[in-house]
C-alpha cells in the first residue's frame, strides 16, 4: 500500500476509515471474512491491521491475485484453519480458480505439512535415543535445518 494512502486512511475519523475498508474488503471478497467484521468495533486495530494486510495481500504487483489465494489455501490448508480455508476456497471460486488447481494448492500444503513432521519426529527420536551421538552437522543450505545425516565425502 502507498504511503499517501496510507496518510489517506489516518487522516480520516476512524469509522469512517473503518467503513470504507470493510467496503473495500467485500468488493474483494465479495463478503466480510469474520475476523475483519469481529475486529470492527476496534478501530485502532482494525485499521492497522488491514493497512498491513493490503500492503501484503493485495497491494503488491509482484504476485497476481490468482497466485495470492492459491496460497492462502494452501497456508490455510496447512494450518487446518478451516474458516480461513472456506473463506479462501470461496474468493478462489469467484476469481474463476478452477477445482483442480484448489485441490492442487491443498496437495502441495499436505506434502509440505508431511515433511515438517516427519522432519521434527525423526530429529526428536534421533536426538533421544541417540544422545551420545549427537554430531550431527548435516545442515540445509536453504533453510539452515540440520538433516541429521552424515556429511558425504
Amino acid at each position: 500500500m502507498e504511503l499517501d494512502k496510507i496518510k489517506e486512511i489516518l487522516d480520516k475519523e476512524p469509522e469512517e476509515a473503518v467503513d470504507e475498508m470493510l467496503e473495500e474488503v467485500e468488493k474483494r471478497y465479495g463478503e466480510i471474512p469474520y475476523i475483519i467484521n469481529f475486529m470492527k468495533d476496534m478501530p485502532e486495530l482494525f485499521i492497522s491491521r488491514m493497512i498491513y494486510e493490503n500492503s501484503v495481500m493485495r497491494e503488491f504487483k509482484r504476485m497476481d491475485p490468482r497466485t495470492v489465494e492459491l496460497i492462502c489455501i494452501a497456508v490455510a490448508s496447512a494450518l487446518r484453519c478451516e474458516h480461513c480455508l472456506k473463506t479462501h476456497v470461496r474468493v478462489a471460486k469467484r476469481l474463476g480458480i478452477s477445482r483442480e488447481e484448489i485441490f492442487d494448492s491443498v496437495l502441495i500444503a499436505s506434502t509440505v505439512s508431511t515433511a515438517a513432521v516427519l522432519a521434527e519426529g525423526t530429529r526428536s527420536v534421533d536426538t533421544v535415543l541417540n544422545e551420545s551421538d549427537n554430531d550431527m552437522s548435516s545442515t540445509c543450505s536453504i533453510c539452515n535445518i540440520n538433516s541429521g545425516l552424515p556429511d558425504e565425502d
